[in-house]
């Protein structure tokens, strides 16, 4: 058994799709089935269960689970004990935040062009737990988290795009009303996948006293745009990335999909780099990162 392999494990379990967990890891989907393949063999144990449509995790993969996030964290804990804290500046987010964190590290290494700034890509719980074990000084997440061992601040607020074919009756238009999204299905993935966008979109539903009609969830293997072009009447909500060609991006018209993105840090670190050239890095970091869309909180 290996410490990569059991990071793998954890990434399928997370995204419930190898496609996914291989985008996320950074290896082929081929590599990533052959590494658990492989830690199934050695551990004599079925983690997976696969079909063509979906991935889930067998009771053995459940009692595993923990184990592994344990050994993983353990590994962000031996990493982070040996780091000279003041040698970097570490943010761990996702893909969807890539293009605006990097033009923050930019701007912030244009200031101070000693500092090392690093960004490595996480998942929400992996995010979590490398702050926790201090790992990472940084972590961007959208919503919120309630940690006594975290403080959590406000960068700013992002508005969701709402994605459509564009063969869609409402893709003509630039904004749209939930009025009219009502009339059509909504398409997403299951809600233990993406719990915060379906809170949102139900909550901003519900203010105005509609509730949205659902299509069938977009399976594990697939993308809410790819369904899009196969379903052509429905419709989706996207973070602020491009959708690809063949499909109409538009805004809610009431401003009413939206979602607070905050940092993380962790409390006794925030409190030791209150003062210094480290604690001055990152918060330029966090103002570079929040500039324009909110203040840091």
């Amino acid at each position: 058994m290996e410490l990569r392999q059991l990071t793998y494990f954890v990434a399928v379990c997370d995204e419930l799709s190898f496609s996914r967990a291989a985008q996320r890891t950074f290896i082929s989907q081929s590599a990533i089935s052959h590494q658990i393949a492989r830690l199934e063999r050695d551990l004599g144990a079925t983690l997976l269960e696969r079909s063509t449509r979906a991935v889930s995790v067998t009771e053995a993969g459940e009692r595993l689970l923990p184990i592994a996030r344990q050994i993983i964290d353990l590994e962000n804990r031996a990493y982070a004990a040996v780091r000279d804290p003041g040698s970097r500046v570490r943010l761990a987010a996702n893909m969807t935040f890539a293009r605006r964190s990097l033009a923050a590290i930019a701007a912030v290494r244009e200031r101070h062009p000693g500092v090392e700034i690093e960004f490595v890509i996480k998942s929400f719980q992996q995010r979590v737990d490398a702050v926790v074990s201090g790992d990472v000084d940084i972590a961007l997440i959208r919503g919120t988290i309630v940690d006594s061992r975290l403080h959590v601040s406000q960068l700013w607020v992002e508005e969701l795009t709402v994605a459509m074919s564009e063969k869609h009756p409402l893709a003509g238009t630039a904004d749209v009303a939930l009025a009219d999204l009502a009339r059509h299905p909504l398409i997403m993935p299951p809600q233990k996948q993406q719990v915060l966008l379906h809170t949102v979109i139900r909550d901003a539903f519900a203010d105005v006293g509609l509730t949205p009609r659902y299509g069938p969830p977009v399976p594990a293997d697939h993308t809410a745009t790819l369904e899009l072009i196969n379903q052509p009447d429905a419709w989706t909500v996207l973070y602020d990335e491009p959708p690809g060609s063949a499909i109409a991006r538009l805004r809610e018209r009431e401003g009413r999909l939206r979602i607070p993105v905050s940092a993380l840090m962790r409390v006794d670190a925030r409190h030791e780099n209150a003062t210094g050239a480290r604690g001055a890095i990152m918060t330029d970091l966090m103002r570079s990162l929040g500039h324009g869309d909110g203040a840091v909180g």
